[in-house]
C-alpha cells in the first residue's frame, strides 16, 4: 500500500504553526513537517512553550462564530433543554448517514499536541530550556490537559479510538499499527493519564493569564468529568455492543482486540474505577472553590443590586470569580469579540424549551404538579418565574425587564422586554419557543445592539460542575448519598434559592409526570429512581445553557425511548392569543406563524411549517449514540486500499462502511 492511502495521518505529522514571541502572539512563523524542524530553532525558551499552547485553546473550545449560531452558551440546542426553528439529523434515523470522507476521525490537533509533548520532554531531558524550570513544566502540564481534552472528544463521538502518543515516521507498518482503536475505557484511561501528569506539572496560578489559562484545578476538575462520563456511560450501555464486549461490539471483529480482558477484571469493577476517580478528582476541586453568591435580586438599571451570580456570565472580566477555573477573554482594542449578545439580544430563532422551563422546582423544593408548589402557572411568560428557582428566573427573560442599560446613547431608554415574546417574522428578531435564553446577555447596550462590539467573557468551566460529578458520581456507585454529596447538593440549592431539604423534592417526585419533559428521566428506555432522576434535574438547572446537556444524555443513554416527541414553547393558545390577534396564523402551506391549537395549546415550534422535517417529533435509534466513521478511512486504512472489510478500523455499531447508507434498518 502506498503511503499516500496514510494521509489521513500524515496530515497530522504535520507542526502546527508556531507563533512568535517576538512578532507576537498571533504571528505565525512557519508551517513544516516535524522532520523538517530543528530542534535548535523552536522550544529553546520559554516563551516559545507559552505562545506554542495558547494558540492551541482555540482549536479545542469552542467559541461564538459569526452567525451566532455555535457556541458555548448554545451547545444545548437540539436537546430538549433549547431549539430553534430546525432541528438535527440526529433525531432523525435514516437521515443521519456515513459520510464519503472528513468527520471526527481526525488527527491533527493531536498530532499537533503530540509534537509538542515529544520535542519539549526531550530537550528538558537532554539540552535543556531556557527560563524558568517551573514556568517551562507548567507550558508542559498545559499540552497534556489540551491533549486530554482533544481525545475526550474522540471519545464521546467515537468511543473506541487509537492511542497515539508519538509524532508517526512515513512508514507504512507503523501507521497501520497506529490506526487499532483501542477499546473506549483504555482511551479513558489514558485521557486520565495524561490528566495526572499535567496536575504534577501545572501550577495553582499560571505563569501568564490568570484563569484565561489552564491551571492545576482545572485539569482536576476535566479529570472528574472524563471519568463521570465513561463511568456512567459503560453503566447504562452494560451489555450492548456500545461498549467493550457487549452483545455484538464490533471491536471483536478484529484480531488486536480479540480476548479483552478490561484491566480492573470485569466490566463493573471498571465502572467502579472511573466513578471513584471521578468523586476522588471533584472533591479536591469542590473544597477548594466557593460558589458565587446569588443576592436573589435582576438588576434593571445602574442603581440598582447587583448580582455576582448573573453576573459571572455577563461581564468582561471574571478574574474576582474563584467559582470560574476557566475563561475566554475578549478584547475590542484587538478586534477579538463575540457576537453572543447581539445575536441574542432578541433571540436570533432560539430558546428554552417548555419541557425545560416546567422541570426547574419551585423556591419551596416541589415540582410545579405537587400539591401546595404555589406554581402560577404558564398563561403568561412571567408567570412561570414567580416563586420559582432563581437559576430560571435570572437565565430566562421574561416581559417587563429590561434588556441593557449602560451604553445608552443620550436620551435613549432602555429597551423592555415586550408583553408577549416575538414568536414570528424574520428571524433575527424570532425567539423560537417564547421562552428567551439570558445567560452570558450583558447590562451593556454597546455588546447587545452593536455588531462586533461584544467582550463579554464566556465561562468555559467552573467549579460547580465538581459539586454536580460528585453528587452524581457518589450516587451512581454506592446508590447513596454521603455526607459530601449532601453537604454539596445543599450548598447548589442554597444558591439557587431552593430549599435545600432535597429529600422534599425527592419525595414528592411522580416519575411518569417528569418522563413527559425531561429526556434524562430515562437510562435504556425504563424511568430512573426519584433520586437519581433528581441528582440529574439539580445538573440540568445548574449547568442551563452551558453546553453539557448532550453529552449527559449520550453517556446516561437517556435517548432510547424518543418516539415521536414533540418540543413545545409558550403557551400561545392561552390567553396570550388575545395579546397576539391577527398575528397567529395557522393551517397555510406557507404563511403560517405558529402550530395548530389543535395539536396543543403550546407552540409546537416544528409543526408551524407542513414541510418541516421534524413535523412528526424526534425519533432516535441506538446507532447515534456514537458518530459514523467515514467511509474514506477504511480504504485508507485497508491492505489493498479498496476492500473495508480488511482494514485494521471497524464502524461503529449500527454503521455500515458505506458512504450514504443509513444506520442497519433504515
Amino acid at each position: 500500500m502506498e503511503i499516500r492511502k496514510y494521509q489521513y495521518i500524515k496530515r497530522m505529522a504535520f507542526c502546527c504553526l508556531l507563533a512568535s514571541t517576538l512578532a507576537g502572539c498571533n504571528k505565525f512563523l512557519d508551517i513544516a513537517p516535524p522532520s523538517a524542524v530543528s530542534s535548535d530553532a523552536y522550544f529553546t525558551d520559554e516563551g516559545h512553550l507559552s505562545t506554542y499552547t495558547i494558540t492551541r485553546y482555540n482549536e479545542i473550545f469552542r467559541t461564538i462564530d459569526g452567525t451566532g449560531g455555535n457556541g458555548l452558551y448554545l451547545d444545548d440546542s437540539g436537546t430538549d433543554n433549547i431549539t430553534n426553528r430546525g432541528g438535527n439529523n440526529r433525531y432523525l434515523p435514516g437521515q443521519w448517514r456515513v459520510g464519503s470522507t472528513g468527520g471526527a476521525w481526525n488527527f491533527s490537533v493531536i498530532f499537533q499536541l503530540n509534537f509538542f509533548i515529544n520535542q519539549v520532554e526531550d530537550r528538558l531531558a537532554t539540552v535543556g530550556i531556557a527560563g524558568n524550570p517551573v514556568n517551562n513544566n507548567h507550558y508542559l502540564g498545559e499540552a497534556y490537559v489540551l491533549r486530554a481534552l482533544a481525545y475526550f472528544a474522540k471519545l464521546k463521538d467515537l468511543g473506541d479510538f487509537p492511542i497515539i502518543r508519538e509524532v508517526l515516521p512515513d512508514n507504512q507498518e507503523a501507521l497501520a499499527e497506529a490506526s487499532k482503536r483501542s477499546p473506549r475505557n483504555e482511551v479513558a484511561r489514558f485521557i486520565l493519564e495524561d490528566l495526572d501528569r499535567a496536575v504534577a506539572l501545572l501550577q495553582e496560578n499560571p505563569p501568564t493569564g490568570g484563569r484565561t489559562r489552564i491551571q492545576r484545578d482545572l485539569a482536576l476538575l476535566i479529570r472528574s468529568r472524563v471519568a463521570l462520563f465513561e463511568g456512567t456511560w459503560l453503566k447504562h450501555h452494560k451489555g450492548t455492543a456500545m461498549v467493550p464486549n457487549g452483545s455484538a461490539w464490533p471491536g471483536a471483529t478484529k484480531e488486536y482486540n480479540q480476548g479483552y480482558q478490561y484491566p480492573s477484571g470485569s466490566i463493573d469493577s471498571e465502572i467502579d474505577f472511573f466513578l471513584t476517580e471521578a468523586m476522588n478528582s471533584s472533591k479536591l476541586v469542590a473544597d477548594r472553590h466557593q460558589l458565587t453568591q446569588n443576592t436573589m435580586t435582576i438588576k434593571q438599571n445602574s442603581a440598582g443590586q447587583g448580582n455576582p451570580y448573573y453576573e459571572m456570565f455577563a461581564s468582561e472580566n471574571l478574574t474576582n470569580y474563584d467559582e470560574v477555573l476557566l475563561w475566554r477573554d475578549f478584547d475590542l482594542s484587538l478586534s477579538v469579540v463575540q457576537y453572543w449578545n447581539h445575536y441574542l439580544y432578541y433571540g436570533n430563532g432560539y430558546g428554552y424549551t417548555r419541557q425545560y422551563v416546567d422541570n426547574f422546582l419551585m423556591a419551596n423544593g416541589l415540582p410545579i404538579y405537587a400539591v401546595g408548589s404555589g406554581y402560577q402557572g404558564d398563561d403568561f411568560v412571567g408567570q412561570v418565574k414567580e416563586n420559582r428557582d432563581w437559576r430560571l428566573r435570572l437565565f430566562m427573560r421574561a416581559p417587563g425587564e429590561v434588556k441593557a442599560f449602560l451604553g445608552l446613547d443620550a436620551g435613549v431608554s432602555p429597551e423592555i422586554e415586550p408583553v408577549v415574546p416575538v414568536i414570528d417574522g424574520n428571524a433575527r428578531f424570532l425567539e423560537g419557543t417564547g421562552y428567551s435564553i439570558k445567560k452570558g446577555l450583558s447590562y451593556d447596550n454597546q455588546m447587545q445592539a452593536n455588531v462586533g462590539r461584544d467582550v463579554t467573557a464566556i465561562v468555559c468551566f467552573r467549579a460547580a460542575e465538581a459539586y454536580l460529578n460528585y453528587l452524581e458520581a457518589s450516587y451512581e456507585k454506592n446508590n447513596a448519598i454521603d455526607g459530601t454529596a449532601d453537604r454539596y447538593w445543599r450548598s447548589l440549592r442554597r444558591r439557587a434559592g431552593v430549599d435545600e431539604d432535597y429529600s422534599k423534592t425527592i419525595a414528592a417526585t411522580q416519575m411518569s409526570l417528569e418522563g413527559t419533559n425531561d429526556w434524562g428521566a430515562y437510562s435504556h428506555g425504563m424511568l430512573i429512581d426519584p433520586t437519581l432522576y433528581n441528582i440529574r434535574r439539580e445538573r440540568r438547572s445548574e449547568l442551563i445553557a452551558e453546553g453539557l446537556r448532550y453529552a449527559d444524555l449520550l453517556r446516561w443513554r437517556s435517548m432510547d425511548q424518543l418516539n415521536g416527541f414533540k418540543i413545545e414553547g409558550i403557551k400561545v393558545w392561552g390567553p396570550m392569543k388575545d395579546v397576539y390577534g391577527n398575528r397567529l396564523v395557522f393551517g397555510g402551506t406557507t404563511t403560517n406563524t405558529v402550530s395548530d391549537p389543535s395539536r396543543s395549546t403550546y407552540l409546537r415550534v416544528h409543526q408551524i411549517a407542513p414541510n418541516n422535517q421534524f413535523f412528526n417529533g424526534y425519533f432516535f435509534t441506538e446507532a447515534h449514540y456514537l458518530q459514523p466513521i467515514a467511509a474514506e478511512h477504511f480504504l485508507i486504512a485497508s491492505p489493498d486500499g479498496v476492500t473495508p472489510a480488511n482494514s485494521v478500523i471497524y464502524q461503529n455499531p449500527g454503521w455500515t462502511t458505506v458512504a450514504g447508507s443509513a444506520p442497519n434498518g433504515f
